[in-house]
């Protein structure tokens, strides 16, 4: 313990608290997985505990605002399946669920840590702060530095009124204190200490009247009665200042239980992942597609990249936490069932694009074909391609989606089945083409007939490649070129019976006389 200095210890109650925990991002652009990740652990804690999850949004900062970027938020969590109980669409008890919407309240605050001393009105215009940069290395606005600054610290009390009467703009920030350690507990991170004299005095109200996030975060978390913070670790620093707005504000016993997520990192471990990285990677970092609206720049997400919703909650789920078994895939169901803070691991977790297609890939294979269709048509149409009646796209799904890591992978992978192969791998049959080939293939088109199984199409196959004095495995290659057009595709009598007997003929027919 260090002499002189005050300590604080926060501690929240917790077990008497109705679960409330939010999720409040910023309308300014796309969605990070990161912050899709912090969106998926408050819900599941919610649902764990027959909470209430929230959907808040924090506009305070007009200069980095967005049109459409709240209803993009939306549509992500919609996309994962994670529906809020309140949000600004939805409504509810506590709002609104708009920070720009609550503007008056803050003011209210702001003006309340004045008059309690916790804070201060800072007159210091652009021009001053600047020249203070300069001229002081490292420059930070505190404990330090305030008293050589324009504020209601330095100024006498008339001159202080004159300027808040002459409407000149100032901002209000709160006063860090001297030689104190603040303290609390952190659900992931255990017992956290901050030093005061390390914290600079953050600004609270701005010029425009708006609040930061640090004034809006503790009013709008405690008007809407939210027991527990799950937040990204890079807040972390932040925790102290927010406190300090507990305590001064008199809602010391209100705070909710603060729980700091790990960072998702990049794939080499050094630094936390960004949108940069994904575009220097090639992968996205995104939950869906972001066009800037001033720039028209597209940046890609998961879900148009052929991503399974229940794929990437399931991912996003094992970076930073785990149940303690092997276990890797999960439904929603079961990771609310055994979804726990105390499996969150401290350490920040690596992003590895390629595992998160192993799950994607996980998830195709255990899909039902019905579960996949509406993802899969849609793949198709995206292409061009006319699939037919849904029951015959769902025996192709069967047939090929083990061998899918994306959805579009649907379309390499199968198009064969709806439109005939324009080109065939000729290099691969060529070299061994012979006139007795074709006349075996001749006679076995001349066999094939309607409701045959694939076991019977093997069979006759077989039977008539030795009639030929060919060993089958001569003659398999040929035939699967015949069909798809390349070395790729499901068991080959399986892709006859899905084409039907008609449409088998013709392809071999066709077929011959290319490689002929």
């Amino acid at each position: 313990m260090k002499a002189n200095y005050k300590i604080y210890i926060f501690a929240a109650v917790i077990m008497e608290k109705k679960v409330r925990v939010r999720f409040a991002p910023s309308p300014t652009g796309g969605l990070h997985l990161g912050g899709v990740r912090t969106a998926l652990f408050n819900y599941l804690f919610a649902k764990k505990h027959n909470g209430t999850f929230v959907l808040r949004i924090e506009d305070t900062d007009q200069t980095r605002f967005v049109d459409g970027a709240e209803e993009y938020i939306a549509s992500c969590l919609e996309w994962c399946g994670l529906k809020p109980d309140e949000s600004p669409s939805l409504g509810g008890p506590f709002g609104p669920y708009r920070q720009s919407e609550r503007k008056a309240t803050y003011r209210q605050y702001a003006e309340q840590l004045v008059a309690s001393g916790h804070a201060y009105y800072a007159f210091d215009t652009s021009e001053e702060l600047e020249a203070k940069r300069k001229e002081i290395p490292n420059f930070t606005y505190g404990l330090a530095t305030r008293a050589v600054m324009r504020n209601s610290l330095t100024l006498d009390a008339a001159e202080v009124s004159a300027l808040l009467a002459s409407n000149t703009p100032h901002v209000v920030r709160i006063k860090i204190p001297e030689n104190e350690l603040v303290s609390f507990t952190d659900l992931i991170r255990g017992h956290v200490s901050f030093d005061t004299n390390l914290i600079d005095d953050k600004v609270l109200l701005k010029a425009d009247g708006m609040p930061t996030y640090h004034l809006a975060v503790v009013a709008d978390d405690r008007a809407m009665e939210i027991s527990h913070v799950f937040r990204g670790e890079e807040w972390l620093p932040s925790a102290p200042i927010h406190v300090l707005l507990w305590r001064y504000l008199g809602w010391g016993d209100e705070m909710p239980v603060w729980v700091h997520l790990p960072l998702i990192l990049k794939p080499d471990g050094n630094g936390k992942l960004s949108k940069r990285d994904g575009d220097r990677l090639g992968f996205p970092v995104y939950a869906q597609n972001w066009t800037d609206p001033k720039t028209g720049d597209l940046t890609k997400g998961f879900k148009e990249l052929g991503f399974m919703p229940e794929a990437f909650v399931n991912l996003l789920a094992m970076l930073g936490w785990n149940d303690g078994t092997d276990q890797e895939l999960f439904a929603m169901a079961e990771l609310i069932d055994k979804f726990s803070v105390e499996r969150i691991s401290k350490a920040g977790a690596k992003f590895d694009f390629e595992k998160a297609k192993w799950y994607n890939h996980e998830w195709i294979k255990k899909s039902k074909a019905q579960e996949l269709l509406p993802f899969v048509k849609e793949a198709f149409a995206a292409a061009d391609t006319e699939t037919g009646e849904d029951v015959q796209l769902a025996k192709v799904i069967d047939l090929i989606k083990d061998r899918c890591n994306l959805l579009g992978d649907f379309v390499a992978q199968g198009a064969y089945f709806f439109n005939a192969p324009g080109n065939y791998d000729l290099d691969a049959v060529k070299p061994k083409w012979t006139a007795e080939k074709a006349a075996f293939f001749e006679a076995y088109a001349s066999e094939l007939e309607d409701g045959q199984s694939a076991a019977v199409l093997e069979e006759k196959f077989k039977i008539l490649a030795a009639a030929h004095n060919f060993k089958p495995g001569e003659l398999m290659l040929p035939l699967r070129v015949m069909l798809v057009g390349g070395k790729f595709g499901p068991g080959v009598f399986d892709i006859a019976v899905s084409l039907g007997a008609a449409e088998t003929i013709e392809r071999i027919h066709k077929a011959i006389a290319a490689f002929n």
